[in-house]
Formats: C-alpha cells, sequence, structure tokens
C-alpha cells in the first residue's frame, strides 16, 4: 500500500501543520512516511502545501505528481491539483472558499464547508483540521486516534492549550456526513 496525498492552500491556513500531523501519525501506526514541504517567501497569504507519502514499504521518491488524494483549502489550490488527482483518487475541497463547479467525474470530489464548520467550534483557524478530519473519513488511510496522538508530539508544549480545539475540529470533520445534515 502507498498514498500520496497533497495538503494546500495559502500560508497561515495551517497547510504545513497538517501534513506534519498526518507524517507523525503514520509513524505512530509504524508506516514509511515522507513530507515535502513547498512555501512561497511570503509568511501568510503565498501559497503554500506539502506532499505527504504513507506506505507500508520503503518510499522511492517524496515527490508525486500524480496524488491519489488532496486536500484544497482555497481555490487557487482546488484549481492547480484537481487535473492532477489519478482517477479514482480523491479531492477534498474547502467549499467556504470556492465559487466554481466540479471539472472532473472521474475522481471523488468531496465541498465540505471546512471554514464555517471551524467558526461553529471556535476558530477559523481550525479549518486544516476539519478537512483532515474529513479526508481520513474518507480514505480510512490512518485511524483517527492515531492522528489525535500525533498532535501531542507536533503542537510545541506553548500551544498544548489548542490541543483539544484541534483534536475537536479533527473529529467534526471526520464526522462531516453528520454535521451537514445538521446544516452547519
Amino acid at each position: 500500500m502507498q498514498m500520496e496525498i497533497v495538503i494546500a492552500g495559502f500560508g497561515g491556513q495551517g497547510v504545513l501543520f497538517a501534513g506534519t500531523v498526518l507524517a507523525r501519525a503514520a509513524m505512530i501506526k509504524k508506516f514509511h512516511v515522507t513530507w515535502f514541504p513547498s512555501y512561497g517567501p511570503e509568511m501568510r497569504g503565498g501559497t503554500a502545501n506539502c506532499t505527504v507519502i504513507i506506505a507500508d514499504d520503503e518510499i522511492g521518491s517524496p515527490i508525486e505528481r500524480h496524488p491519489y488524494g488532496v486536500i484544497a483549502l482555497n481555490l487557487p489550490s482546488w484549481d492547480k491539483y484537481e487535473s492532477q488527482v489519478v482517477s479514482n483518487g480523491i479531492l477534498i475541497v474547502n467549499s467556504s472558499l470556492i465559487n466554481r463547479d466540479i471539472r472532473r467525474n472521474d475522481i471523488k470530489t468531496f465541498l465540505i464547508p471546512a471554514s464555517e464548520i471551524a467558526e461553529h467550534i471556535a476558530d477559523r483557524r481550525l479549518t486544516n483540521m476539519v478537512a483532515l478530519g474529513a479526508f481520513l473519513a474518507k480514505t480510512q488511510i490512518l485511524p483517527l486516534d492515531a492522528v489525535q496522538q500525533a498532535f501531542k508530539f507536533t503542537l510545541p508544549k506553548r500551544h498544548h492549550k489548542l490541543l483539544m480545539a484541534n483534536i475537536q475540529a479533527l473529529d467534526e470533520g471526520y464526522n462531516i456526513e453528520t454535521q451537514l445534515a445538521q446544516g452547519i
């Protein structure tokens, strides 16, 4: 098994953090992992993405041009990566920041109002965790508890006060069908 995941958005959306949490969770479950970040020179507002590859055997390259899964947190990321997802792959899109229709019908695209759900929980900065939770629910690549455990190793101690909010956002994203049925 090998799964390639790209998480993309603007700088400041927690793209690299989400990828780090995913990679650490895979390490907790004893998978082989690569995490490859890419970002513009701007601190916030520039482009940011990372590629995480999870496999049960050695990984040949940390770069993947046609990933199985993409989490797009903004419209430019959706525009860039929609065409790159492999056929039958998964695309999670933050529909809170999107204003166009789905262009491909050979992939599974899920429009998730991640920003609205994050605001409903506590803070728009949790959008990344809502989207990651939805991705985990759709792929079942890792158990939710491994990702929750990874927070403890990923969040700096000075930010451990945010641990429960991140876990709640991940859980809300994981249970997205319930959230959508409730009209959130």
